[in-house]
């Protein structure tokens, strides 16, 4: 005969206080990681994210400077004077050379005109005829021009002298870009150059997210066991409560202190054609930014104003403050039934929940990720048709971060063991 399903629920009912312990253990082991492994990343991502800066890239004069100093001597390379080219600007030469000459020439007789002297001089010029040889030897005069254009020792002098005056534009019409945090950072990672840099520093972040990744998926699935834990069975023990409260702790920490949400707006690629020659520019970061809640709070009770610190403080209280005092009242209700006549427990255990609203700060939060979300997205399709010459790519890489998904995990849990908790109180 087959075991009957009550005498499985009531192994599972012995084996359910193991159970819970094993997926607060589980919580600790893996916060362990999910902390080192979210510390990496940070470093990583802050580094990246200045190298990526578009202030490095498509804003930086010194790129620029570079793109067309490099423009300038490719096209003076190509410049050959030979078949058609050569006899164009022969013309063009020839005719300016006796354009010039025919000018100085009436400009001479002109001011020589009114005095004896000056009579003479025409007479001699005159009987001399030097203009005349002097038109007589343009196409002499045009040949050694276009033989000087054409050398190669003569087109180096050349694109130097463009880039000089090119730099010298820049550097007295630009204001020049502090890159010590940026050399410091190719330093500390032993590279010389940013693209390089980058590469290495994406890789090493896609194989931490991986790692993050699947570690938060062991989180929500713990998660999911202990709330059935607390859906299927009817009474919870004191030592079973004290286990679930120690897990929405746990869940509770790490959702205060990784990041939440992660707004980050950039144009992944941007192609410029200039004087023939493709510009490219990849992965220029216009804004980034990603903080916990305790990050937050921090900032805004040490940085802001009055307002912030009132907004800091009221973060502090009903996300902090409310949902750990609210852990310690349920524990403290559980151990010592006779705590529930107490104020102070009835009002945490009881009537906080309204105030904690560690929920609806889950919805708001989530809510706001839908916001940013749609307003960088939309704003960068704007970018994308802002000119016809210009092939640009935008991109939304925003992000729900490990945080919230600890927090909603704690939100929920809590929940449900706070109505657990009053329906046993009623019950006995």
């Amino acid at each position: 005969m087959f075991p009957s399903p009550l005498i499985h629920f009531n192994k599972m009912k012995a084996l359910k206080p193991i159970l819970i312990l094993i997926a607060l253990i589980g919580v600790l082991y893996l916060s362990f990681f999910i902390f080192r492994i979210n510390l990496q990343k940070q470093t990583l991502k802050e580094d990246v994210i200045e190298l990526s800066n578009i202030k490095y890239g498509l804003f930086n004069v010194d790129e620029w400077k570079s793109i067309m100093t490099s423009i300038i001597a490719k096209k003076i390379e190509e410049f050959e004077l030979k078949g058609s080219n050569r006899a164009d600007l022969k013309k063009k030469i020839s005719d300016f050379l006796y354009k010039v000459i025919e000018e100085f020439e009436q400009k001479t007789f002109e001011q020589n005109t009114g005095s004896i002297e000056g009579f003479f001089k025409n007479k001699i010029t005159g009987f001399v005829d030097i203009f005349g040889k002097l038109k007589q030897n343009v196409p002499t005069f045009t040949n050694q021009i276009l033989d000087f254009l054409n050398d190669t020792k003569n087109k180096k002098a050349l694109k130097n002298y463009l880039s000089s005056k090119l730099n010298e534009y820049a550097d007295n019409t630009f204001s020049k870009l502090d890159y010590t945090y940026h050399n410091a950072i190719l330093s500390k990672h032993h590279f010389s150059e940013r693209k390089p840099a980058l590469i290495y520093l994406n890789n090493q972040l896609e194989e931490l997210t991986l790692q993050s990744a699947k570690y938060k998926m062991i989180l929500l699935i713990i998660a999911a066991c202990v709330a059935l834990i607390i859906i299927v069975f009817k009474n919870i023990s004191q030592l079973e409560f004290l286990l679930i409260t120690l897990v929405c702790l746990a869940f509770l920490i790490i959702g205060l202190s990784l990041p939440m949400i992660e707004i980050d707006a950039r144009v992944s690629e941007i192609k410029i054609s200039l004087l023939g020659q493709q510009i490219n520019f990849q992965d220029q970061v216009l804004y980034y930014k990603s903080k916990s809640i305790l990050q937050v709070v921090s900032l805004m009770l040490t940085q802001g104003g009055y307002d912030l610190l009132v907004v800091g403080l009221l973060v502090l209280a009903f996300s902090v403050i409310f949902p750990l005092v609210k852990l310690i009242s349920s524990v403290s209700l559980v151990y010592f039934p006779h705590l529930q006549n107490n104020k102070v427990i009835h009002f945490f255990v009881h009537k906080s929940g309204k105030w904690s609203m560690a929920d609806v700060m889950v919805v708001a939060i989530f809510m706001s990720y839908l916001g940013f979300s749609g307003i960088l997205t939309e704003q960068l399709q704007q970018l994308e048709h802002l000119s016809p010459g210009i092939d640009l790519l935008s991109t939304n890489q925003s992000s729900l971060q490990t945080g919230f998904f600890a927090f909603t995990a704690f939100a929920f849990l809590s929940l449900l063991s706070t109505n657990k908790l009053k329906k046993n109180l009623v019950n006995s």
